[in-house]
């Protein structure tokens, strides 16, 4: 680990900070320092079900007081990346409101005809008739985006099927891939620095992931902590061919860093 100091910080959200509604240790202290302390921040997910505002309601709930500007979320990062691609363009989108409040505050129109692009997002009702409108409309020259590409998330039942499992079904038959925008995709921590004015080089990134969190905060530039409390386990570490900067048990072990 490099001895650059520290003056932003992106989090992840689930397994770094909750875990199904519940804030897990360090959590609450750690963004209470960075709110005492001014620093820059952005809690980020590739969830792209929620607003900013729907996430923050469910941060508050679990007794962590993040701004809502202070959410940073795939959809956003899409929306954001086709406004610079191409602005005031046009999306048949599938997905919650997440995803289309994002698209219409970035300027887009919302159309089943002759799209720009078919862009995929999280949802729990995907639609046969809307998959197929996708299918046929990328056929036909539309661009695909997808705002991740995680293939399941958690549910209290067990995992359910996400947008990288759609994506695939749609790319087998149309036989065109999507651009994914999300994590692992550096671009998502590069629109992340943007929105805070933070630089690559004073910013940390704190995941619970390898493979998604830590391998892009890495290839964006950032320093990286790998926190012990989600999906990764210590004994999982040799499997990749890169590593942390850190490993902590918890972001409990990151609070002093924060304060001056």
């Amino acid at each position: 680990m490099t001895d650059r100091q520290i003056r932003s910080w992106l989090t992840d959200m689930d397994g770094v900070l909750v875990h199904e509604g519940t804030a897990l240790p360090g959590a609450a202290e750690f963004v209470a320092a960075l709110r005492e302390a001014e620093r820059p921040f952005l809690v980020l997910t590739n969830n792209s079900i929620y607003t900013p505002r729907d996430l923050r309601a469910r941060l508050v709930a679990a007794g962590l007081e993040v701004p809502e500007e202070a959410i940073w979320t795939s959809a956003l990062a899409t929306a954001t990346f086709l406004a610079e691609q191409r602005p005031g363009g046009s999306a048949f989108a599938i997905g919650e409101a997440g995803l289309t409040t994002a698209l219409h505050e970035a300027g887009y129109t919302l159309t089943d005809t002759d799209p720009d692009y078919v862009v995929l997002g999280e949802t729990r009702t995907y639609s046969f008739e809307a998959l197929t409108k996708a299918i046929r409309l990328i056929q036909g020259g539309a661009k695909f985006i997808a705002t991740n590409p995680d293939v399941s998330g958690p549910s209290a039942d067990g995992d359910l099927p996400a947008t990288g499992a759609v994506a695939a079904m749609i790319s087998a038959a149309s036989g065109r891939k999507p651009y994914y925008v999300g994590k692992p995709n550096p671009m998502m921590f590069r629109s992340a620095l943007n929105r805070i004015e933070a630089h690559s080089e004073t910013t940390a990134m704190v995941g619970d992931r390898m493979d998604t969190d830590i391998i892009a905060g890495m290839e964006a530039g950032l320093q990286t902590f790998l926190v012990l409390s989600g999906s990764t386990k210590r004994g999982d570490l040799d499997r990749y061919p890169f590593h942390p900067g850190r490993v902590t048990d918890s972001i409990a072990d990151l609070v002093d860093l924060v304060r001056p």
